[in-house]
């Protein structure tokens, strides 16, 4: 019973808050703007959020990295990364939806480019990808709807760090003309 209704309110919410924007693929000349989610708990994050900083200087596109960091923290253990672009356990709601307050921040940035590393669709990425107005929208797996105009999918037989599927993404992008 509680599923069907979590399920319903996602339904719900997805509903509301889901951006008309047509999107499409996109020259990397026309991208001025842009929005990254990485999961801190992939071995790479460190390497892969560098590799993101590193493509949206290169390419002068302003760009913002949101961290979904679901770790129960132990006492004494710090937040290592900023608490504004930080989506916590704490931020969501009970089916999954993140504070408007993250929402806002996301949106407020009109990001061009949406690019999901997380290796998984779950709702709250879902909630971002199909809430965001971005025109050009890029992840690891296909959510429903077809919310991604590009997907990178890991190979069946060894799943690939986030670090390792933006390289293929920035290449892939680098190449739209």
């Amino acid at each position: 019973m509680m599923d069907s209704v979590k399920d319903l309110m996602r339904r719900r919410s997805l509903k509301k808050y889901s951006s008309t924007e047509p999107t499409g693929i996109i020259p990397l000349s026309k991208l001025k703007s842009a929005v990254a989610f990485i999961d801190v708990e992939d071995t790479s994050f460190d390497v892969c959020k560098n590799a993101i900083l590193a493509f949206f200087r290169e390419n002068n596109i302003k760009g913002e990295i949101f961290f979904f960091d679901f770790r129960k923290l132990t006492e004494g253990e710090r937040l290592i990364t900023s608490i504004t672009t930080t989506i916590l356990k704490k931020d969501l709601n009970w089916y999954g939806r993140p504070s408007k307050e993250k929402i806002g921040y996301m949106l407020d940035g009109e990001p061009d480019l949406f690019i999901s590393l997380l290796p998984r669709a779950d709702y709250t990425i879902e909630f971002m990808a199909k809430c965001s107005k971005a025109h050009f929208k890029i992840g690891r797996c296909q959510l429903p709807g077809n919310t991604f105009d590009i997907v990178v999918l890991d190979s069946p037989e060894k799943p690939h760090s986030e670090a390792e599927v933006f390289k293929e993404m920035a290449a892939f992008i680098k190449k739209i003309r």
